[in-house]
C-alpha cells in the first residue's frame, strides 16, 4: 500500500536498474524523477522503461491505461534543481566511487529535505559510499536484484553510520512497494545472494575443471533437482526438515572435497582474457550466436511474473 507519508521520489542513474526501480514506483503509484546526464540518456531510459511495461502488459498484468497512468508521474531530468524536494533518494551510478562520491555532493547542495539516500551498489562498501557525504546517516545500500521491477528480493545493508530510521524509512518504502526486504547485521562483500551464488558457481567450475560433469549437464542438474524447491521453502528449512544428524554425516565427508579457490579460476579466467564474456560477445562458457535472446531474456524473467502484486495506479 501506498504510503502517504513520501510524496516525491527520485533516482538517479538510467540504466537497467534506475529505469526498472522507475517501472516500480511508478507502478506503485508513487511520483518519480528520474536524474540523467544528458539528452541522450533521456531518450534510453524512456525506452528501457517502455521495455518493461510492454512485457507486463504482454503477460496481461498491466493494461495499456495503466501504463499510461504510470507513465505520467513519472519526470526524465537532467537538472538536480528538479529534485530539490524529493523525500528518498535511489542512487543506481555506474560502480564508481568518485563518481558516486561527486553525485552524493550535488544531491547535498540541491536536496533540502531528503530523508534517505539508498545506493544500489553490489560492490562497493557503505563506509566508503558515505565518506563522500556530510549527512552520512543518512546513506543505506538498497541492493536490488534484476531487474528490480520482477525481482522481489532487496538487500539493506546500514554502515557504521547509518541512523536506524532511515533503514525503517527505506525498508517501509520498499516494502510498500511489495518487495520482500532483508536487512544484514553488518556488511560483509557480496552481501546474502552473492555470497550463495558465487559460492555455488565456484564449486560448478571447479566440477567443470575436475573433469566431475559439463557445464549442460551441472545447468540441467540445477533446473531440475533442487533450485525448484527454494522457490517455495529456504535452504535452512529444508536441511532442519530433512535433519541436521544426516546434514552432519553429509558435510564432514563432503567437505573436504569441495573447491576452496580464492580467485576466479582458470576455466572462467581463460575466457575472459581471451574476450569471450559471455552474452555480451557471443560467446562464454557457451556459444550464443544463435540464441533468440528475446526469448531468452522472457525465460529468465519467467519464474518472476508470479511475484507482481503492485498497487497500481487507478486508470483514467
Amino acid at each position: 500500500m501506498k504510503l502517504d507519508s513520501i510524496k516525491n521520489v527520485a533516482i538517479i542513474g538510467t540504466g537497467m536498474i534506475g529505469a526498472s526501480l522507475a517501472v516500480l514506483f511508478t507502478g506503485n503509484g508513487y511520483k518519480t524523477t528520474i536524474l540523467a546526464y544528458n539528452d541522450e540518456e533521456i531518450i534510453a531510459c524512456k525506452e528501457r522503461y517502455s521495455l518493461c511495461f510492454n512485457d507486463l502488459i504482454e503477460k496481461e498484468l498491466v493494461t495499456e491505461k495503466q501504463y499510461k497512468a504510470c507513465e505520467k508521474i513519472l519526470n526524465i531530468t537532467t537538472s538536480y534543481k528538479d529534485i530539490a524536494d524529493t523525500d528518498l533518494i535511489f542512487e543506481c551510478v555506474v560502480e564508481n566511487l568518485a563518481v558516486k562520491h561527486s553525485v552524493y555532493q550535488l544531491i547535498e547542495e540541491n536536496c533540502l529535505n531528503f530523508k534517505a539516500i539508498a545506493s544500489s551498489t553490489s560492490a562497493i562498501s557503505v563506509d566508503d559510499l558515505a565518506k563522500g557525504l556530510k549527512q552520512k546517516e543518512k546513506l543505506v545500500v538498497a541492493h536490488p536484484w534484476n531487474p528490480p521491477h520482477l525481482v522481489p528480493c532487496v538487500e539493506l545493508v546500514p554502515g557504521q553510520w547509518t541512523d536506524k530510521g532511515v533503514i525503517e524509512v527505506i525498508y517501509d518504502f520498499l516494502e510498500s512497494a511489495g518487495r520482500k526486504v532483508v536487512v544484514m547485521k553488518k556488511a560483509a562483500p557480496g552481501f546474502i545472494g552473492n555470497r550463495l551464488q558465487h559460492a555455488l558457481y565456484r564449486e560448478a567450475v571447479h566440477m567443470v575443471e575436475q573433469g566431475i560433469a559439463t557445464p549442460e549437464d551441472i545447468d540441467k542438474t540445477l533446473k531440475y533437482s533442487f533450485i525448484p524447491r527454494y522457490t517455495s521453502i529456504g535452504i535452512f528449512e529444508h536441511f532442519d526438515y530433512a535433519g541436521l544428524d544426516m546434514i552432519v554425516s553429509i558435510d564432514d565427508y563432503l567437505f573436504p572435497d569441495l573447491s576452496n579457490a580464492d580467485k576466479t579460476q582458470d576455466y572462467i579466467r581463460s575466457r575472459f582474457e581471451k574476450g569471450d564474456l559471455g552474452q555480451k560477445t557471443g560467446l562464454g562458457v557457451y556459444d550464443w550466436s544463435k540464441v533468440d535472446m528475446e526469448a531468452f531474456r522472457m525465460k529468465a524473467a519467467k519464474p518472476y511474473f508470479e511475484f507482481f502484486n503492485w498497487s497500481l495506479p487507478e486508470e483514467d
